[in-house]
């Protein structure tokens, strides 16, 4: 069973019931957060302490936070999941070029750069697991989210490219897709637009993050060691 995970984007809603689940599941975990320290500090008394193996902070909207990010993690991880994310309704010809950016480097340049930090210490012993957290508009796409369409449809080619160059060092790749989930991104639904999608769903109701932690969690342990490649789609039936 692989042990330690690193969760870049652990101060999320997502990210911070995922990290909890597996350090309950057995899991030394690693928490990666830009800003929210609050949110991390609050995490790390939830963790058993001989299950928490530090907290490191880095911004991934830009090159540099980037690159100050990689310098400090560690290198070797049994597991790694990308709960990061930054999200916009504007217009796309709303958007201006450093939005984009930011959208980009937190989105995609992240996933190559950390991966690339992390690969080889798994390649060395012939496991590994990742597991990044896209979105049902990375396979639908969505109006008024087209950049963030975008970046999460290029997580998914991500993830389908890279199971097939590690497979052979038995390393697996998967995904998963949230729909609506019950999180503050979604804070500026109106009720009434709330109701009508909520009525799109075939089960009623919005996803919980530890349906989705749920989902991160059996991606990663053996009860999926013949999965890779794979978008696990958590959505309730909405498609």
């Amino acid at each position: 069973m692989l042990k330690r995970c690193l969760i870049i984007g652990a101060s999320g809603e997502i990210g911070c019931e995922t990290t909890e689940l597996l350090a309950a599941e057995g899991y030394e975990v690693a928490a990666h957060f830009h800003s929210n320290i609050r949110a991390i500090d609050e995490l790390k008394q939830r963790v058993p302490s001989e299950k928490w193996l530090g907290a490191y902070q880095g911004d991934l909207s830009t090159a540099g936070g980037l690159d100050d990010l990689i310098n400090k993690l560690p290198s070797s991880f049994d597991a790694v999941v990308f709960a990061q994310g930054n999200h916009s309704k504007k217009l796309l010809q709303d958007l201006s070029s450093t939005e984009m950016d930011q959208m980009y480097y937190v989105h995609v340049k992240s996933l190559w750069l950390i991966t690339n930090k992390l690969l080889p210490s798994m390649i060395s012993s012939k496991s590994g697991a990742i597991v990044v957290v896209s979105s049902v508009w990375g396979e639908e796409g969505a109006s008024t989210e087209v950049v963030y369409s975008s970046v999460k449809g290029a997580q998914i080619s991500f993830v389908k490219g890279l199971a097939k160059e590690t497979a052979p060092s038995n390393i697996r790749v998967n995904a998963v897709t949230p729909g609506l989930i019950a999180t503050k991104m979604n804070d500026h639904l109106s009720s009434e637009d709330m109701n009508m999608v909520k009525s799109e769903i075939p089960l009623g109701r919005l996803g919980t993050c530890e349906e989705v932690a749920q989902a991160i969690l059996f991606l990663l342990n053996k009860q999926s060691s013949y999965i890779t490649g794979h978008t696990l789609r958590v959505n309730g039936g909405w498609y």
